[in-house]
């Protein structure tokens, strides 16, 4: 039986002996075995600490491990395995190849992982801040990151077989510039997109005015965003436009500063006109929200004596702006037909010398 043993450990098969054979077999019978003791005894210990605990971190981390499968730990023993033996230099190359790939797909599926819980911490944050446009570029931005995760895998795993990539790149690049001269509107408006996203001009919800156009925003997307005009009707702006043009925020105004003018007839008097500044400041001061500025008789115009108004809103809402302006309209209208105030309308009076 000896006899029997030592030959089989001195035989020689394909330049190896079978205790060579003997011991790469013994490799990866090791790298099974621990392989099913990570798996049923150090992990779910650790699945079990990590339920335990207030932080999903270290969820994410025992989610990571759990990620990576046999067949890693499988490739990693047999390339061990092979390295005790003498073997054609083609088998060698394919083992390297295939733990390269094995390695790259896992490290990419780990990044996954933790752009996924990065992300999705953000985007639940967002979505209970009523923030739906900034939570769909969290999620776009993160399967961008995704996309880009695979090609640096595959560039990296063709560089570290021994290939030239600056080839493969310079295709790349060339091929880039086309699609992006194909693309360039479609792609200007998604980077406007993210554009917004960073820097806030305006957000859902904000009333605001571009050019000519005003209204309230009802969602920004990643090409366009849709603006619901005081008419009712929907607005669709693409975001290209939005971030080379001016746009004004009432949202962030704290104060609104209202002026408006009004004119009397000329017949009016002097004590009468001196009456009217103290008929505009009693009404404004009367109305909520509203605090007076100033009051002036500014001019003598063509067909009236004009007055000049100017008063600030402590809101930025254009339903209480008008609310207000309605109050202080039907305040002074109604002072002025107590005192015989007269408003002036365009006239001309003609004189005929006889």
């Amino acid at each position: 039986m000896t006899y029997d043993f030592d030959y089989i450990l001195n035989a020689q098969f394909l330049n190896n002996s079978g205790e060579a054979y003997l011991t790469a077999l013994g490799i990866v019978i090791l790298g099974v075995i621990i392989i099913k003791v990570f798996k049923s005894s150090i992990l779910l210990r650790l699945r079990a600490i990590s339920g335990k605990t207030r932080t999903d971190a270290d969820d994410l981390i025992v989610a990571m491990l759990s990620a990576i499968h046999w067949p890693l730990y499988f490739l990693v023993s047999v390339h061990l395995a092979l390295r005790v033996l003498e073997l054609p230099e083609i088998v060698g190359h394919v083992s390297r190849f295939l733990l390269i790939i094995g390695v790259a797909f896992y490290l990419v599926k780990i990044g996954q992982g933790i752009i996924e819980y990065g992300t999705g911490k953000i985007v639940a944050r967002k979505e209970e801040e009523k923030r739906a446009h900034e939570a769909n570029i969290i999620r776009k931005m993160g399967g961008l990151i995704k996309v880009v995760l695979w090609l640096v895998a595959g560039l990296m795993v063709i560089s570290t077989l021994g290939y030239d990539v600056s080839a493969l790149m310079a295709g790349i690049g060339i091929g880039g510039i086309a699609i992006a001269f194909a693309l360039q509107n479609i792609l200007s408006d998604v980077f406007s997109s993210i554009s917004i996203y960073l820097d806030k001009p305006f957000r859902v919800g904000d009333f605001i005015i571009i050019g000519k156009d005003l209204g309230v925003v009802k969602r920004i997307g990643i090409k366009s965003t849709r603006i619901q005009a005081l008419r009712g009707e929907e607005l669709i702006v693409s975001n290209r436009e939005l971030t080379s043009t001016r746009v004004q925020n009432f949202k962030q105004m704290e104060k609104r500063r209202i002026p408006f003018e009004f004119g009397v007839v000329y017949d009016t008097t002097n004590a009468k006109l001196k009456k009217v500044l103290e008929i505009v400041a009693d009404v404004i001061g009367k109305t909520e929200h509203a605090d007076i500025d100033r009051v002036h008789f500014r001019e003598f115009g063509d067909s009236s004596l004009i007055f000049e108004v100017v008063y600030y809103l402590d809101s930025s809402d254009y339903t209480e702006y008008m609310n207000a302006q309605q109050q202080i309209n039907f305040g002074i209208k109604e002072a002025f037909e107590k005192e015989k105030i007269e408003f002036a309308y365009p006239t001309q009076t003609i004189m005929l010398n006889k």
